[in-house]
């Protein structure tokens, strides 16, 4: 059966930073777009700068005769720039690395995604993959609780948690504005009937301080800024592994997770490296480097982070991703009213 796919509007914000990564060695590698000339792929990407550039540079190892231009910048930022592109008659990117699923369903919805599904696609944890094959996830970045551990005797156990009195204008969390993930995590968090807007508002009561991003989130915590963060894992793991004080809870309802999905353009004139940079997103070697960065990978054979609990051993909210697409709107909305 078809999956029915809705246009969401896309979020506004401003642009940040662009940068720009080439790449050479001895591998095979897709034709040149013309002869004796390279290929150039134009990736936009959410994926913080060190580690799109590692990732860059270890494709750029197996095809030396693709350069790789990155555009980053936070996925509300993207979709800006994407949006603003449409207008102007042409995506610029070639392959967009953002986010979560229901942002591709929205451009699948509105053919701006080629169909493609990596060569080892049958190696990939099924949740990740598109069944209609626009998209592929790259790597599963759950949302959890996050403590100042010289702050925090006993951490939060539960989201409802965090609705205590005791942790009034002691908690962060990312801004849905700017972040995709807060916005994915707000739409679950409204559509889980444990959860919903009866426990947004109620979180809101403990006025948390709103970070642009998971970044300035986990820094607020690590540094004791404020003892208690709503912030992506592999984060916390990062500072934890750095000697900040740092650790994280798994709330016993469950977490909600983004998987970084990866698409091509359906108006690239660079299919054929386009596939290639998918491929090796989610290869054996690219989930080695997901790992190496702190990131559950997306198929099991490459292990996972250090102090990392495997998929299996962590309670998921995942709730169907049509319900989220119809809900993230008014999640988000009712996220500003409540925050903002």
């Amino acid at each position: 059966m078809k999956t029915l796919r809705r246009t969401l509007p896309l979020v506004a914000a401003g642009l940040t930073v662009a940068a720009l990564a080439g790449c050479s060695s001895t591998a095979a590698s897709p034709e040149s777009s013309s002869e004796g000339e390279p290929s150039t792929l134009t990736v936009y990407t959410s994926e913080p700068q060190e580690k799109i550039d590692e990732l860059v540079a270890a494709f750029g190892e197996q095809h030396p005769d693709i350069e790789v231009e990155v555009f980053r910048a936070g996925t509300g930022d993207l979709t800006t720039r994407i949006a603003t592109e449409r207008e102007a008659g042409e995506i610029q990117a070639d392959v967009l690395l953002a986010a979560d699923a229901a942002t591709f369903e929205d451009y699948a919805a509105d053919d701006l995604l080629a169909e493609y599904l990596p060569a080892d696609v049958d190696a990939l944890n099924p949740d990740v993959v598109d069944p209609e094959g626009f998209y592929v996830g790259t790597r599963i970045i759950p949302t959890v609780i996050a403590y100042n551990t010289t702050m925090i005797e006993e951490p939060p156990a539960s989201w409802q948690d965090l609705t205590d009195p005791e942790y009034a204008d002691q908690i962060v969390m990312p801004n849905p504005d700017v972040s995709g993930a807060a916005a994915y995590n707000a739409a679950v968090w409204a559509t889980t009937p444990e959860l919903g807007d009866a426990w947004l508002e109620a979180l809101a009561k403990n006025a948390p301080v709103i970070a642009d991003s998971n970044g300035p989130t986990s820094q607020a915590v690590a540094t004791g800024a404020q003892p208690v963060g709503i912030v992506v894992d592999y984060l916390v793991r990062e500072l934890a592994a750095q000697g900040s004080p740092i650790d994280v809870s798994y709330p016993s309802e469950g977490v909600p997770y983004v998987s970084q999905p990866a698409g091509i353009f359906a108006d690239t004139d660079e299919e054929e490296a386009a596939q290639a940079f998918v491929d090796f997103l989610v290869s054996e070697e690219g989930q080695q480097i997901a790992v190496e960065q702190s990131y559950l990978p997306v198929r099991s054979d490459v292990g996972t982070p250090e102090g990392a609990p495997s998929m299996d051993e962590i309670e998921i909210l995942s709730p169907d991703l049509e319900t989220v697409q119809g809900a993230q709107d008014a999640a988000v909305e009712t996220f500003r009213d409540l925050f903002l």
